[in-house]
């Protein structure tokens, strides 16, 4: 990215590991809590880094930003995680410049997603952004690439089916009660954790199942309590956990704590009991799958559910994939200004300063000269000839660099970096 002057001596990376190749027992230790973000954004204003986001969901946690060298961006991953760089090494990827471009417009559109046209990603891409603007760790190109991705996402679900059925993780999770719970509607469910998931969880099992006998609990009641009463739900409190498993049929659990809510000991009814953990880490912990009358299912799990649906959706990449290349030409044809827009800003200086002396010449020549019309008359020239270098330059016919070595070696400019 040096070239386009973007970064004097930064390199733009995407560092982070997903679902591909890191089951969610290895992704939960690098998981980053809200408060771990922010502690990751303040340690890099301190560290010399120019510009990042940071995401981390149920399927993957990535930095993009940029860096002298990737390491940088995966020390500060670890040093807010309970991950080391070991382990991060066996089973990351580490992308840069027009790499970690491509990679960020195929998870923002839903293709890199581990439930292929799930676009719940893409707010969070915008609310990262959002974030490290309010840190000062946004440049003009993260801005602008996360602006084309998002225009990318958006095309792509009104041009495409790949979204068709309302596909996510809480969309699956639903689904997976349908096809695998006889009688669902009469069955007692509860949903531990009304964040976002909870929340979409909640609206697609009112939707699907026509199950009314749904209750809620989160730790902070008041959140359980605004989704209630938009469905009609019953809401009970933290201190009736216990109580409320051992009545219930299904079990979600979509709490987003750092450690495990629910264990064996928990659970005292020997009635069959599914749960359906949709945590990332793990918020159910393995030894439930002591209890022979428990059937534990991660969001892992359900991801590997493929039906007719999903296949039509995969039908419709390669038309995806063509919406995403032509925003990357866009893209790519303003990142090409950038490599001449120095030149150009030091060129109207340039003329400026001409401007400036001449004016001065002929105030000094002239008794009447009118100078609030000569300095407009030549404020439009020098537009005009910024604008004609500028549209020169943007010629695929010619060599840009050539070009621009003509023009500063004519006006003899010295270019100003990152305008």
């Amino acid at each position: 990215m040096k070239q386009y002057h973007i970064s004097k001596s930064t390199t733009f990376y995407a560092i982070g590991l997903s679902y591909k190749k890191a089951d969610a027992e290895i992704r939960g230790p690098f998981s980053l809590s809200e408060e771990a973000k922010l502690n990751l954004l303040e340690q890099a204003n301190t560290s010399g880094i120019e510009s990042m986001i940071v995401t981390s969901t149920c399927n993957r946690t990535e930095i993009f930003g940029f860096a002298e060298h990737p390491f940088q961006l995966i020390k500060l991953l670890c040093d807010n995680t309970k991950g080391t760089v070991e382990e991060f090494q066996k089973v990351a990827y580490v992308y840069k410049n027009n790499d970690a471009i491509s990679h960020m417009f195929r998870v923002g559109s839903g293709l890199d997603s581990q439930i292929l046209g799930d676009f719940e990603i893409i707010s969070q891409l915008k609310t990262a952004a959002k974030i490290s603007k309010k840190h000062g760790l946004l440049n003009h190109f993260i801005e602008r690439l996360i602006n084309a991705v998002i225009q990318a996402s958006k095309r792509i679900k009104t041009e495409t089916n790949i979204s068709s059925g309302a596909t996510s993780v809480s969309f699956a999770s639903v689904q997976y009660i349908i096809k695998n719970i006889e009688n669902i509607s009469e069955k007692n469910i509860l949903l531990f954790g009304t964040g976002k998931i909870g929340r979409n969880t909640c609206e697609n099992l009112v939707k699907h199942t026509k199950n009314h006998q749904i209750t809620l609990i989160n730790r902070t009641k008041d959140k359980a309590e605004a989704i209630a009463g938009k469905f009609n739900l019953v809401v009970k409190d933290y201190a009736n956990l216990q109580e409320e498993i051992n009545t219930s049929d299904i079990l979600i659990v979509a709490t987003g704590a750092q450690n495990p809510t629910i264990d064996k000991h928990i659970i005292q009814s020997k009635k069959k009991l599914l749960i359906l953990d949709l945590s990332i880490p793990k918020n159910v912990n393995s030894n439930v799958n002591e209890l022979s009358n428990i059937n534990l299912i991660h969001l892992d799990d359900l991801s590997q559910i493929t039906d007719e649906t999903l296949q039509k959706r995969k039908q419709q990449i390669p038309l995806a994939e063509t919406i995403i290349e032509e925003v990357k030409i866009e893209f790519n044809k303003w990142l090409e200004t950038r490599k001449f827009a120095p030149t150009i800003k030091a060129l109207k200086i340039k003329l400026q300063d001409f401007k400036k002396s001449e004016l001065e010449t002929q105030r000094k020549k002239n008794a009447d000269f009118n100078e609030a019309q000569a300095e407009l008359i030549s404020n439009k020239l020098i537009q005009k000839i910024t604008n004609h270098f500028a549209h020169h330059l943007k010629e695929d016919a010619i060599s840009t660099n050539e070009s621009l070595e003509l023009i500063q070696k004519v006006f003899q400019l010295e270019p100003i970096k990152n305008v």
